[in-house]
């Protein structure tokens, strides 16, 4: 069996790494994997059971028995827990403000990595992977590998914008937390990884940015 052509995407959040992950998949056909979604559903049914999001050991306990499915379509991606579709729910306030600490526990990284992995090895017409440590950890054989980035002020607009017009300094305030937990946690930290290609994409189109990661997927074929 042939090893899936992978495109790992990673980078901080309010980069754009959906919608240019997104974009990519439906240019070249390929397969999509939110892997951001796949810890905020742990984080969501861990809310949902009353789970102390304070307590690692906790973390641990009740997420071993979570049964997620990762929908690949990039015009429609979906996540459910337990048979559950809760593709909306997990974007909501709540898991925004506790997916991080949820996402530093190693046990939780290293069950959805195991299923990470998985999903990639089944994705047989290919896959663009986004998250934070797919170049580094989940795919790290992944021929095109991508850190984007964007100023602190074109994030929080961007993230303050999908939230329908939140407040922009709170949320680059959430954002520099967020970036300072993902970046320092010891299990598999938010980082450029070896051969990754960085594209800031502060003063670029999301057309733009695409364009640049297809060209990186041709050449890569043609090497």
């Amino acid at each position: 069996m042939s090893t899936p052509f992978v495109v790992a995407v990673d980078g901080p959040s309010g980069s754009g790494k959906s919608s240019t992950a997104r974009g990519v998949a439906t240019r070249l056909s390929l397969a999509y994997l939110d892997t951001g979604a796949m810890y905020r559903a742990v984080t969501w049914a861990l809310l949902q059971r009353g789970t102390d999001l304070g307590d690692p050991a906790a973390i641990a306990r009740d997420a071993v028995d979570l049964r997620l499915e990762s929908g690949t379509d990039p015009q429609s991606p979906t996540i459910a827990v337990d048979g559950a579709d809760v593709s909306e729910a997990v974007r909501d306030d709540d898991v925004n403000a506790h997916v991080s600490p949820v996402a530093a526990v190693p046990e939780v990284r290293s069950m959805l990595v195991d299923q990470q992995r998985a999903i990639i090895a089944e994705a047989t017409g290919g896959i663009v992977v986004e998250g934070r440590d797919i170049g580094s950890t989940v795919a790290p054989d992944a021929p095109v590998k991508v850190f984007l980035v964007a100023d602190a002020q074109a994030r929080a607009a961007r993230r303050a914008a999908e939230r329908g017009g939140a407040d922009e300094a709170a949320t680059a305030a959430s954002l520099a937390a967020r970036d300072a937990i993902d970046s320092t946690r010891a299990t598999s930290p938010l980082t450029r990884a070896d051969g990754a290609v960085q594209i800031d994409g502060t003063h670029l189109t999301l057309d733009e940015v695409v364009d640049a990661v297809v060209q990186l997927v041709e050449e890569a074929r043609t090497t």
